[in-house]
């Protein structure tokens, strides 16, 4: 199925001729995509841009997930993926993909143009959990996220909640509380 807005090398045009008309002004490069310059870059646009690399089994989330839904301008080097169906891949070999052999949950992915990406607060959730796995780590996207939609601190407190066992909840909680901190002003006492 061909997507409006989206141009695939080797579809309709040669990579070399997409190339060309993206040095000419008429396209820019969106993912593993092109589409037009005067066109909207929307979620439904990311996403779509990368369905031949994803495919059905796959869904995109954390830095590649952020980027889709908007939160962040520049898509990651390398795509973070994750299985959304049952029966594990035999093999995932693209340099191009960072690959975590864990199932998202059918209620933790959105279908976004043909493509399974983990919710914003799902992201938001994974995000926050691999930064507290690095204390000197960059936390540059965690709060580009919470600048992007600041209710996913009181949503992604509830997923924490409600969520089973996952690795680093507590020190996800802590970092929260620490966010949230420093989101609200000091009460003033007369």
């Amino acid at each position: 199925m061909t997507w409006p807005f989206l141009y695939y090398p080797g579809d309709a045009l040669s990579d070399a001729e997409l190339r060309s008309a993206r040095l000419d002004g008429d396209l820019v490069e969106i993912g593993e995509a092109f589409m037009p310059a005067d066109a909207v870059e929307t979620r439904e646009l990311r996403a779509g841009s990368l369905r031949a690399l994803v495919g059905a089994r796959l869904a995109l989330t954390h830095e590649s997930a952020a980027w889709v839904h908007g939160a962040i301008p520049e898509p990651p080097r390398r795509h973070c993926v994750q299985r959304c169906v049952a029966a594990r891949p035999h093999h995932v070999t693209d340099r191009r993909l960072r690959y975590r052999d864990v199932r998202l949950p059918v209620a933790d992915g959105v279908l976004i143009a043909g493509v399974v990406v983990s919710t914003p607060v799902r992201t938001f959730a994974d995000l926050l959990r691999d930064r507290v796995l690095r204390e000197d780590g960059d936390d540059g996207i965690v709060r580009a996220l919470l600048a992007w939609r600041p209710q996913l601190l009181v949503e992604t407190r509830a997923w924490l909640s409600a969520a089973g066992p996952v690795q680093f909840k507590r020190p996800a909680r802590a970092y929260l509380d620490r966010l949230e901190r420093e989101r609200t002003p000091p009460v003033r006492t007369t």
